[in-house]
């Protein structure tokens, strides 16, 4: 006896673009070395109040633990936003923003 063939819609993907998995990864591999416990993770999430925790968030939080740790600034931190932005706006459509790209560098 076959068992039927049932169809089910497909999955949703599970990270909507990859720098989100690129962020969780980062989480879980922070987390690996030791930087945070989980408590302490879910502490600094929970610091945002009612703000929906999406990936934005756990990059902010990341960057807040990481300042808060020593391990970087918040100054390096918005030199690296602005080297970023000015690398997207030098980057042709379609092609991967790399920081080498950055006119400014």
């Amino acid at each position: 006896m076959s068992v039927p063939h049932t169809s089910r819609p497909p999955e949703p993907p599970v990270f909507a673009a990859p720098w989100e998995a690129q962020t969780f990864a980062l989480v879980v591999s922070l987390h690996d070395a030791g930087l945070f416990t989980w408590s302490e993770w879910a502490q600094a999430l929970g610091r945002a109040g009612d703000r929906v925790a999406d990936y934005a968030l756990w990059l902010e939080t990341i960057e807040a633990l990481l300042a808060e740790r020593g391990l970087t600034s918040a100054a390096a931190l918005e030199a690296r936003r602005a080297a970023f932005a000015r690398a997207a706006a030098a980057t042709p459509h379609g092609e991967p923003i790399r920081l080498e790209n950055d006119p400014g560098a």
